[in-house]
C-alpha cells in the first residue's frame, strides 16, 4: 500500500502524519503523541466523526436546539444521521444529555441534546 498523509485533529498539535501499511501492521510517523497513532489507523480503517447540529423546537422561546451525537458514528453514516435529524422536531423541557433518538440511523448511538430550554 502507498503511504497516506493526513493532518491528525486529536489534539491542537495538527501533527503531519505519514500512514503507511506493512502486513497486517500499521506504520504511522509523525506523531508527537500517542493518540495520533491510534487516531492515523483509525482513520483509515474506520473513520468516525461526532455529528453536531441543530433540531427545530415545537412550541419553545428558542426555534433550534444543539444536538450531537454521544459517540462518533462511521462517516458513512453521517448523511443517514442527517436525514433522520432533519425529521426531528422536540418540544420543552429540555435537558441536556436527554436523549432525543436512541440508534440514530442504525449507528447504535444517541442523539442527545446539547442544551437545555
Amino acid at each position: 500500500m502507498k503511504s497516506k498523509e493526513i493532518i491528525c485533529i486529536v489534539c491542537p498539535n495538527g501533527c503531519y502524519l505519514e500512514i503507511e501499511k506493512k502486513g497486517d501492521e500499521y506504520v504511522v510517523r509523525g506523531n508527537k503523541c500517542p493518540r495520533g497513532k491510534i487516531y492515523g489507523v483509525k482513520e483509515l480503517t474506520n473513520p468516525t466523526r461526532v455529528v453536531t447540529t441543530t433540531v427545530k423546537i415545537k412550541d419553545g422561546k428558542l426555534k433550534m436546539l444543539p444536538v450531537k451525537t454521544r459517540d462518533p458514528i462511521p462517516k458513512n453514516k453521517i448523511s443517514a444521521c442527517m436525514r433522520a435529524v432533519d425529521k426531528i422536531e422536540v418540544k420543552p423541557p429540555i435537558s441536556v444529555g436527554d436523549v432525543l433518538v436512541q440508534n440514530i440511523a442504525g449507528t447504535h448511538v444517541d442523539l442527545i441534546a446539547s442544551r437545555s430550554v
